[in-house]
């Protein structure tokens, strides 16, 4: 009876720890959704200014070049974060859920990195959007003076929007020295209970054995990986 007691609250000390770590699992993938959603919004936008719009013939070829470039690109970027986020959504929690004991760890791992590389495509996608918009304003309109105060415009709007993301970024900025992840470690454990008054040395060290034998699994299966 004990001996399953015993067990049973091992069993338990697992699963409570991959529910700590699943938090940080679904705000990753809730974080690619969003950006993926917003990614495919504006490469389609991209598309169309490469479809839908009538090029007139007699404008010069580097300016009809660099608005096929600037459109191109911007739409690659997006489409790069569109796939970015979809295989990140679909087989990081995959992983975590089907793989072998110790997947939770590298899929949020993973995802933490990978979501970075969605992140700042979806960014560069949105500049070079802006750009786009800017020489259409070249080659539709005649007067140079329009186009002037139409790029002066969408430039104003891409300024108001760095700004406005420098500021929401600094005022919600985690230093990486601070960042407080969902992973244990079992002197981390042991550590923060060596000063609590009345606690039993033996069980953290247990608690703290049992963690660290997680840690090594984690560790045998990332070497399985490489």
């Amino acid at each position: 009876m004990l001996f399953a007691d015993k067990r049973a609250l091992e069993t338990n000390l697992k699963v409570n720890l991959l529910t700590i770590r699943e938090k940080e699992l679904n705000y990753y993938t809730q974080n690619c959704l969003a950006v993926g959603t917003q990614s495919a919004l504006l490469a389609g936008f991209a598309y169309s200014g490469l479809t839908q719009v009538a090029i007139p013939h007699d404008r010069a070829y580097p300016l009809k070049l660099a608005y096929l470039l600037v459109t191109t690109t911007a739409m690659c970027f997006e489409l790069i974060a569109v796939l970015n986020t979809t295989l990140l959504s679909m087989m990081g929690p995959g992983l975590a859920l089907r793989g072998p004991d110790g997947s939770m760890h590298p899929a949020v791992d993973g995802m933490m990195i990978e979501y970075r590389t969605a992140y700042y495509s979806f960014v560069l996608g949105l500049v070079f959007f802006h750009f786009s918009a800017a020489l259409f304003s070249w080659l539709i309109y005649v007067h140079w003076a329009v186009s002037t105060m139409v790029t002066a415009c969408i430039l104003g709007s891409l300024w108001l929007l760095y700004r406005y993301a420098k500021r929401v970024y600094l005022r919600f900025r985690l230093p990486p020295e601070e960042v407080i992840t969902g992973r244990f470690s079992g002197d981390e454990v042991f550590g923060n209970a060596g000063g609590v008054p009345g606690t039993d040395t033996a069980e953290q060290k247990h608690i703290a054995g049992l963690i660290s034998k997680e840690q090594f699994r984690l560790h045998q299966a990332e070497l399985a990986e490489q």
